[in-house]
């Protein structure tokens, strides 16, 4: 299939924000240009931006339709996708079915259930929303089977797997080394809001030390309420690979993410899993014997500290970017004649 010129990637995750969302529309980006492709973006960092309400760290655009049509033109792309469906997803999409242009969406977080934490909003209004949203792109790309199963049940119909992938070379198992806090280390990396379930990896009764890479909206009154955990803010590069690496057990007490990027960052830098078996975790450890997947959390931490870190790493290896993007742009739909 010949490869796109230009693609547009339109998102309204984008930095000062760090997450999988971000992480992997870099990641997939990067390789692309590699092989020759021009990575066009269009982000909030474009626009005058509003705080979401009830998460003051994700900016939305405030902006109309004619500026975001304008960037689209101008961008000269013959490849478009839509990472979100947020304003800027959402003109997007309503600039490619006026111009009869197709595209791509992708589904990466669980956003009814994200919702229905924070306000009593019933699933089927948000999955009906989710449903006229990616209905009307070629291809809505998730992150794993049993993912697409289940957006499958909620009647999604043009579901297809993009697996993601690891930096292999940050995340390492070299960058190992002492940390100044009594062993075994529990370690958490991700955003400190009440989606991500992180009270039940605070609340567990563990040996050593809990520590949270991370920021977000629930940090300061966690702080408050676990003295006994060590909240170290968000970290990146270098810093994080190294928190990876050093860590005894990566604990990730999710039940909603739709992959976890993180899941294989810790197995790449040599650190098992413990995760509850739900969507996420299931499909990226299953029954590999580099995690342990239980409704024990506690349980499940303390399985993780007798597993192999080789296993892990060998495990990891074969998650790669370049696998990832060759999925991308097998499902990237290119307008009629541009190839």
């Amino acid at each position: 299939m010949p490869q796109p010129k230009t693609v547009l990637i339109v998102t309204d995750a984008w930095h000062p924000q760090i997450n999988g969302v971000v992480r992997s529309i870099e990641l997939v980006a990067r390789e692309m240009e590699k092989r020759g492709i021009a990575v066009k973006l269009l982000t909030p960092n474009e626009f005058k931006t509003f705080p979401m309400p009830g998460y003051g760290e994700i900016r939305l655009s405030r902006t109309l339709m004619k500026p975001v049509y304008a960037r689209i033109e101008a961008s000269g792309a013959d490849a478009i996708h839509i990472a979100t469906e947020g304003p800027l997803g959402i003109m997007a999409r309503r600039w490619c079915r006026k111009n009869k242009f197709p595209f791509s969406t992708a589904y990466h977080t669980q956003f009814p259930e994200y919702l229905r934490a924070r306000l009593p909003v019933p699933l089927r209004w948000s999955y009906r929303f989710l449903r006229w949203f990616h209905g009307a792109g070629k291809y809505c790309l998730v992150g794993t089977p049993h993912l697409k199963s289940l957006l499958e049940q909620r009647g999604f119909s043009n579901a297809v797997i993009w697996q993601k992938g690891v930096d292999t070379e940050l995340f390492h198992p070299s960058r190992r080394g002492p940390l100044p806090y009594p062993g075994p280390v529990f370690l958490y990396v991700g955003r400190v809001a009440v989606e991500k379930n992180i009270e039940a990896f605070l609340e567990l009764s563990l040996p050593g030390t809990k520590l949270v890479v991370g920021g977000g909206p629930s940090l300061g009154k966690l702080k408050v309420e676990h003295p006994d955990v060590v909240f170290l803010g968000p970290k990146h590069g270098e810093e994080l690979a190294t928190l990876f690496a050093s860590a005894d057990a990566f604990v990730f007490p999710s039940k909603t993410d739709t992959f976890g990027l993180v899941l294989l960052e810790a197995l790449a830098s040599g650190t098992p899993v413990a995760a509850f078996p739900v969507t996420g975790p299931i499909d990226v450890i299953g029954d590999a014997p580099v995690g342990a997947l239980d409704n024990n959390l506690a349980a499940a931490a303390m399985h993780a500290l007798g597993i192999s870190r080789d296993a892990c790493r060998a495990y990891a290896e074969q998650f790669s970017w370049a696998a990832s993007t060759d999925q991308f742009l097998a499902y990237l739909p290119a307008r009629d004649g541009a190839q």
